[in-house]
């Protein structure tokens, strides 16, 4: 039971950590709008995760892991959406720079919780591997359903806390980026990361 809580651990710590579009669409919201909008984008992620578990444990995320059409159609869209982004932040970045972050100003990007939400929900890499590979240091003892449950909230909280930590770094470096040259360089470059992830998620196989 202790190997396979430890293997768990260590599988989805990696996951977690691994970089990705929840991360870069988190660094956007913080860098463009502040950490409370960021923390927010956090709370559209978790709850992403959490639909994606629900729809494991309904059996339409196996569907769309086995599917290659519907993988396409959910990928395609992921993609796009976060092309979308990035365009977004260049496009915000292309003469001012965005009001510092401590200001509270009003994103005018959207809901933040909405952003990662969707960001979390049209990434297809999800499904399989919670279809796939999560059930394999599922804890023995336990019932499918029970152990599923168990990793997908485990998994939850670790990204709450990661990409929560990422959020409370970004902040500490408030004064390293309150110049405007240096919102505006940043601000552009995950605008950048954002379309290239995108083009990287259409373009990868499987």
């Amino acid at each position: 039971m202790l190997t396979h809580a430890v293997t768990a651990l260590g599988v989805l710590a990696l996951l977690t950590v691994m970089p990705g579009p929840d991360m870069a669409v988190v660094t956007r919201r913080a860098i463009a709008f502040g950490p409370a909008d960021a923390l927010r984008a956090v709370g559209g992620i978790a709850t992403g995760l959490l639909l994606w578990g629900a729809l494991t444990a309904a059996g339409l995320a196996a569907v769309l892991a086995t599917s290659p059409a519907a993988y396409l159609t959910v990928k395609l869209l992921g993609a796009g959406y976060l092309v979308l982004l990035g365009a977004q932040a260049l496009w915000q970045n292309r003469r001012a720079a965005p009001a510092p972050a401590t200001t509270g100003t009003r994103a005018p990007a959207g809901s933040p919780w909405r952003t990662g939400l969707v960001s979390n929900v049209l990434n297809p890499k999800i499904a399989v591997f919670y279809t796939g590979l999560l059930p394999t240091p599922a804890p023995p003892g336990l019932p499918a359903a029970w152990a599923m449950t168990l990793l997908v909230l485990l998994h939850t909280v670790l990204t709450l806390g990661w990409l929560g930590g990422c959020v409370l770094l970004l902040s500490r470096a408030g004064r390293v980026l309150e110049g405007p040259r240096t919102r505006r360089a940043l601000g552009r470059t995950t605008g950048v990361v954002l379309i290239g992830l995108g083009l990287a998620v259409a373009t990868a196989s499987g």
